[in-house]
């Protein structure tokens, strides 16, 4: 047994975040590493009111995840394609809105029930500091809204304080208190069109935003979240995400070395042209699942499948 699936073994949790488009096969090759598959999703409309329909793939992915004897999450999203972001402006017409808020929670546990998923997890961005109650509101009427056996989990975007925490919107012990589950984001340190290369979730960096998590979220209801792919930065212009599997053949293409940076656990290469690359793989994912057991944590959350190294079984 290598060593990825013996620690596997041992966390009680994996949570799998894949695209409404994922496709049967993707699941059924990672099914053995889950416990849970959560799919993006829906997304809640421009004004805050309502949420979309979810899609043809999406009702797809609720029967695929029981017939691999996965529990599944619906994902609830401000994610707006129009805009190719989140809209923020909608996840505060939504919970500035007691209205709204209590609608869109009853909508989804329609859509829970009717199409048999196990919960909701919860993935609003760019949550306004003043609409911290209202994201915390949204959480206990969806828990109220669905059947007790249903579960809620809320993505947090990862700080190292409790002060951070806050300024970005979130109440953490109240949401520790609210969700089953809080999934910390500990990606996205560095990106293409925020900072300069590094590091997408440096493991010392992980660690002190669980650790200022801990302080108001007990340690058996937090996920770290683990990148499964990486970025660009071209010289001279814009970069984007890559695979990890797109990644290696960037690297291979260009007769390229990649070196595995062991302080961060992850891989950086440098191309001909100057382009820089950083990427986390199954690696990666072996440092933070040890992590997570370090820390006593719920489990571990990746994003994402299909951009990822495939799981190994559990146990």
């Amino acid at each position: 047994m290598s060593l990825l699936a013996a620690t596997l073994a041992t966390v009680l949790s994996v949570t799998g975040f894949a695209l409404g488009s994922a496709t049967d096969r993707l699941v059924a090759d990672n099914a053995r590493g889950l416990t849970t598959l959560s799919v993006a999703g829906v997304s809640i409309t421009a004004d805050g009111a309502w949420v979309a329909r979810p899609t043809a793939d999406v009702r797809r992915l609720a029967g695929t995840a029981r017939r691999e004897g996965l529990r599944s999450e619906l994902l609830l999203s401000n994610y707006s394609n129009r805009q190719a972001g989140f809209d923020e402006r909608a996840a505060h017409r939504l919970l500035s809105s007691p209205t709204h808020v209590d609608r869109v929670a009853r909508r989804m546990a329609g859509v829970v029930r009717a199409q048999g998923w196990g919960g909701v997890n919860v993935d609003l961005e760019l949550v306004r500091r003043v609409d911290a109650a209202g994201l915390v509101r949204l959480v206990r009427a969806l828990q109220s809204a669905m059947p007790e056996a249903r579960t809620v989990s809320i993505d947090v975007s990862a700080s190292t304080s409790l002060a951070a925490y806050r300024s970005r919107g979130y109440r953490m012990a109240a949401l520790g208190r609210a969700a089953d589950t809080v999934v910390l984001m500990t990606y996205d340190l560095h990106g293409p069109t925020w900072s300069g290369p590094g590091p997408i979730g440096p493991t010392d960096w992980q660690r002190r935003a669980v650790e200022a998590a801990l302080d108001a979220v007990p340690a058996a209801r937090l996920d770290l979240g683990v990148a499964g792919y990486g970025y660009t930065w071209p010289r001279g212009r814009s970069g984007g995400t890559v695979t990890v599997a797109g990644a290696r053949r960037l690297v291979r293409a260009d007769d390229a070395t990649a070196v595995w940076k062991q302080g961060h656990g992850e891989w950086r290469a440098e191309l001909s042209n100057g382009t820089v690359l950083w990427w986390s793989d199954g690696r990666s994912f072996d440092r933070r699942v040890a992590l997570a057991e370090e820390l006593g944590l719920h489990g571990v959350a990746l994003w994402r499948l299909g951009s990822a190294d495939r799981l190994p079984a559990r146990g």
